[in-house]
């Protein structure tokens, strides 16, 4: 498994992987497809080194990809970032999110992060175990704050200091 910098050509691919969660209600608060034109703007924000778009691919294929943003966009929280995975469905349930976790925590130093985030819906136990079995505890629950066709979900937010 390798993480690279995503490429614009990529983008189209990470739309397709990023489309394929809306319909679960697990991952993602967007409840419509989003194209590839809509995400052009939030691609070009992850083209620096300090906050990676990177695709996953397992023996060259694009598996996957993960991005670090910044958090509250603010100086003093430079040092903190959330974190975003998205496996493609032929990808998922194979311990491949808890190797790239694993591998974007490794990174963090070296891009000057020290604190990560993850922002979970309470109803995604698979997130939620994969990231507390990778060090990350409960640092925030925002009760009701998302509506998914009509039912209210729960936020957490998990932490980790590296």
């Amino acid at each position: 498994m390798t993480l690279r910098q995503a490429k614009i050509e990529d983008l189209p691919d990470i739309v397709d992987i990023y489309n394929s969660t809306i319909p679960g209600r697990m991952v993602t608060a967007d409840t419509e497809f989003v194209t590839v034109e809509d995400k052009l703007d939030w691609f070009y924000a992850h083209n620096s080194e300090k906050r990676p778009l990177w695709v996953v691919e397992i023996d060259g294929e694009m598996c996957g990809w993960v991005s670090l943003q910044p958090f509250y966009g603010r100086p003093a929280y430079n040092a903190t970032a959330e974190i975003s995975i998205y496996l493609h469905e032929n990808f998922r349930g194979q311990g491949i999110g808890k190797k790239v976790l694993q591998k974007v925590l490794d990174e963090c130093p070296g891009l000057g992060i020290d604190t990560v985030l993850g922002f979970i819906f309470g109803h995604n136990e698979q997130s939620i175990r994969l990231f507390t079995r990778l060090g990350f505890d409960r640092w925030g629950f925002l009760p009701g704050i998302a509506i998914l066709d009509g039912v209210r979900r729960d936020l957490v937010i998990l932490g980790k200091k590296l």
